[in-house]
Order: C-alpha cells, then structure tokens, then sequence
C-alpha cells in the first residue's frame, strides 16, 4: 500500500524529518502512546472524541491515520512532496514517542527523491492525480493511483506509455522515410520551416544566401544569430570543411549542419564545439513531428 503523510502544518518537519533524522513523524499528541502500542483503540478514540468536542467524523478520521501511523507494515511505501519533488520511503515497525509529545518512526534506507533507477521524481512530471494529494488537509491518506506509483517508484513503463512510444517510435521511422525520398529543393524548405516553427527569423532569402551558407537565421528570443548549411548528402570532412568556414565568422554565434542522409556518426566528425549542432534525419524527424509539419510532408510526398 502507499500513503501520503504531511509532515507538520505547513510541512514544518520536512527538512528535519527527510535531510537530518531520516523520519516520518506524526502530531496527534496525547498521553495514549502505549494504549496505541497496545491497540487499545476504543480507549484513544474516547480522548480524541473528547478534544473534538463530540464530533464523531473528526475523531473517527484522528484515529484512523493514528491508526495507520503505528499499525502500517514495514513493506509499505510512504510518500510526501518536498522541493519540487516526490519523497518516498519504507518505515521500521517501531513508533517512538519523542519528549514533545510526537511520534516518530524510522525511514528504512531514509528518504530517496529518485526511482529505483535513478531518474528524478520531479512533480511536474508525475500524474496529477497523485501530485493533487499535497492539498490534502489532514495528515495521511491512502493514494489512488498506488499501481502507477509502485512502477514509477520501480522505474516501470506504465503499459499505456509503452505502447505509446513503440507508436511514436514508428512515427518516427516512417517521418525519416518520407524526409529521405524528398527533392533537395523541398528538404531545404522543410528545413526553413522548421527553423521559422522554433522561433527563428530568416535573414536571408532561401536559395540566395552568402557563399557557403544555405540559411542564415537569427533567434530573437536568445539573440543569436545562426550559420545553416543543408545536405542531402555528406561525408565527415564535408562537414569539417563548413564547419572551419563557421569559425572564421564572428557575426554567428550557432552552427546547423542538416542533412538527411549520412552514413557515419557524430562522434566521426572529431567536432565538440558546443556551438555546433548536427541534425541527422532521426533528429529532423523528431522535429517535424513537434513542430506539426507532419501534414506538409506528407503532403509532399503524396
């Protein structure tokens, strides 16, 4: 099972609890640790029922995530949200009473903010329905999407998701198809597109640039301007040789080489200048499927 746990009102033990002790801790203070211990419930909910001043929904919802403090096993997982991110922890049996009156239990392994893979439990990249939980107004509750939780925790596909990628992996394949069998006049307005779809602006008309430029575009966004040189085909020193040309120009502060059909790999081309950006057609087609150009390629091609 997984369930949520506030820690303090307004998260006040969340540094102590996940960064220092390596806890889970409960307020609910009262003089009854040992009749909880001892499952003596009726004898908790009667005090409970007293400081809700007889309301019975509050006092039955105090004892039910008391309850779930000293009774949840030690294979459950437990969850909080802290820093932008998803916490999540196994706790030792054992609930001890500190000198304030809260209890606490131990955090096996302590808090990890990552799966069992590695990969980093950002909130903004978890569903919302089991990020809406922070608004949670009291202190523990169970989650809903616990199946989708274990295998996110897990480092799990989601079965939905992986079939979805094995989708869009073929889109992908059959986008590269379609990019490799275009006319080289139609490849460099593809390219042109794309370049205008991302936010850059052309500077120089398409098929009339400067000697050994194809495009020359500027980014008013980051205000760089970009040296583009567009293949069909092209060998390692082909590239090399464009690529010393870029250097010799100040004005640009990026270079684009895009070609849609080479047969080596990036690393062939000895270049590590960050400034450098080699699209090949899995990355061209990677970005005619974001910028929504699929329909003009197809268009194209039909």
């Amino acid at each position: 099972m997984v369930r949520y746990i506030k820690l303090g009102d307004g998260g006040r033990w969340e540094e102590e609890c996940i960064n220092r002790d390596s806890t889970l801790r409960l307020g609910y203070e009262s003089p009854h640790h040992q009749d909880c211990l001892e499952g003596n419930w009726d004898i908790v909910r009667e005090y409970w029922l007293g400081e809700r001043n007889g309301n019975q929904a509050s006092a039955t919802n105090d004892i039910r995530e008391i309850r779930a403090f000293y009774e949840a096993p030690k294979d459950d997982i437990w969850i909080t949200f802290y820093r932008g991110r998803l916490w999540w922890c196994n706790a030792d049996a054992a609930v001890i009473k500190l000198d304030d009156g809260t209890r606490t239990r131990r955090a096996i392994d302590g808090w990890s903010c990552e799966t069992q893979d590695g990969e980093l439990l950002e909130i903004a990249n978890l569903d919302g329905r089991v990020t809406k939980v922070q608004g949670y107004r009291r202190t523990i509750c169970e989650i809903d999407q616990s199946d989708y939780l274990l295998r996110k925790i897990r480092g799990e596909a989601q079965p939905d998701v992986s079939a979805a990628k094995a989708t869009l992996n073929q889109l992908k394949q059959d986008v590269e198809n379609l990019i490799r069998g275009l006319w080289w006049k139609d490849f460099e307005l593809l390219v042109d597109l794309i370049f205008s779809k991302m936010g850059w602006q052309r500077l120089s008309q398409l098929g009339k640039t400067q000697k050994g430029i194809d495009l020359d575009v500027f980014s008013p966004i980051i205000h760089n301007r970009a040296f583009v040189q567009i293949k069909s085909h092209t060998t390692p020193n082909e590239v090399r040789e464009y690529f010393a040309e870029f250097e010799h120009r100040p004005e640009f502060q990026e270079m684009y080489f895009v070609v849609h059909s080479y047969a080596g790999c990036r690393s062939d081309l000895g270049i590590k200048d960050e400034r450098f950006r080699f699209w090949d057609s899995a990355r061209i087609a990677e970005l005619v499927i974001n910028a929504g150009l699929i329909d003009w390629l197809i268009a194209k091609r039909s």
